[in-house]
This record gives structure tokens, sequence and C-alpha cells, in this order.
């Protein structure tokens, strides 16, 4: 029995490898094409990643070199010349592109270059805010204030990252439209503002003191670095 039993295991073990070389001539190919496919996607992968830091490297070189021309002029052109090739690297460059062109004295150039990023649907939403918040400051009085206001209101809308700085915005506006109880009511809106910064907050106090107003903190503790609390104490005294 012993020696039937060895032939039968020898026999099944022979059958089990035909079928195992039958089914690896017949669907080997499969695993070798999968083989093929996560070498070469893997590749792929660290050949674009290559390319992406390649890009990345060339981009700062060239911001590297504007920045380090003499003349601010010359600083401003070049990094307008440079070509990136994502809307993010657009929005940086045109940032600095329009700080070199005020630097230079040119205003208007620096707000074309800023609304430029405004309206590019394409860059993140951050950035755009950014630029439109920035050219607006930029223009200053030489915009009319209607102009603005409509503009610093589209920031201000609940959910936008800066509205609480384009509500300061509009408070300026306030006082230059000499009214001072409207720039009160505003900055007194950012104090009671969860979201207030500490500097933001120092500033809101500050100007409400300057005005004549009470600051009302309501339940709110002044945060950390913000001194306006004793300023309005010592005003009111």
């Amino acid at each position: 029995m012993s020696d039937t039993d060895s032939f039968i295991d020898e026999v099944n073990d022979e059958v089990r490898r035909d079928r195992f070389y039958f089914m690896l001539k017949r669907y080997g190919w499969i695993a070798v094409l999968a083989i093929v496919l996560i070498v070469g996607g893997a590749a792929w992968n660290e050949y674009q990643k290559a390319q992406a830091r390649n890009k990345a490297e060339a981009l700062g070189d060239a911001m590297f070199a504007a920045l380090t021309l003499q003349e601010t002029e010359g600083r401003a052109a070049a990094l307008s010349a440079i070509e990136a090739d994502t809307p993010r690297a657009s929005a940086v460059l045109g940032f600095l592109a329009a700080a070199e062109q005020v630097e230079a004295g040119d205003k208007a150039g620096a707000v074309e270059t800023l609304n430029a990023i405004a309206v590019n649907g394409d860059i993140p939403a951050i950035y755009r805010e950014m630029a439109q918040l920035k050219s607006v400051t930029l223009q200053g009085t030489d915009t009319p204030a209607n102009e603005r206001r409509l503009a610093l209101e589209a920031l201000a809308q609940p959910g936008n990252t800066l509205r609480l700085l384009a509500e300061e915005q509009l408070a300026l506006i306030e006082i230059e439209e000499n009214n001072p109880q409207g720039a009160i009511d505003r900055y007194q809106a950012i104090l009671l503002d969860a979201e207030v910064t500490a500097d933001l907050q120092q500033r809101a106090l500050q100007v409400i003191v300057a005005l004549g107003g009470e600051p009302d903190m309501g339940t709110a503790a002044p945060l950390a670095g913000s001194d306006g609390t004793s300023q309005a104490d010592a005003q009111n005294n």
C-alpha cells in the first residue's frame, strides 16, 4: 500500500506541475505585463518629479537673478518677463513685480499687475483676494471712494479670508468721508469678531479711541500683544 500511495502522490505532483506550467504559459504574460506596468509607472513618476523639481529650480534661479539686479526698474522688468508654468507661481511673480514697481514709483503699473492677478480665475482664490486688496489699498484716493468701497465690500463678505482687513479699509474710507461714527461702528464690529488678530485688534482699539469713541470688548479679552485697552484707559482718564 505504501508503494501505491507513493506512486499516487508522485502522479498528483506531476499533474500539479503540468497544470502550473500550463497556466504559466497561458497567463504568464499577464504577470509580466503587470510587472512592466508597475516598473514603468514608477519610472514615469520619478521622471515627472524630476521635471517638476528642475522647473522649480529654474524658476527660483530666474527670480533670484532678477532680484539681484541693481536698478529697481530692471528688477520689475525682469520679474515681469519670467514665464511661470503654474498659476501659483504666476501670482508670486506678480506680487514681487508689483512690489518692485511701487518702489520704482510706478504705482499705475503695480495696480495693473495686481489687477491682472485678481481677475485670473486659474489662480487660487486667496491670491486673487490678496491682489485685489493690495490694489485697492495702493490706489488710495486716486480712485473714487465709491469704486473702492464696492471692491472692498466684495472682499468683506462672510467666508473670505481677508474680510476683516477689507472691513478695516472700509472704516478708513468712512474717516476719509468725514464719517467718524461710521468708522467707529466698523472698528467696533472688528473688535467683537471671533477671528480678529492681535495686531488688527490693537489698531481698532487705537483708532476708536483717537476718534473719541469708547471701545467695547464685550466678553472678549484683549489678545496677546494688544495694548489698546491700556491706551484707551489712558485716554479716558
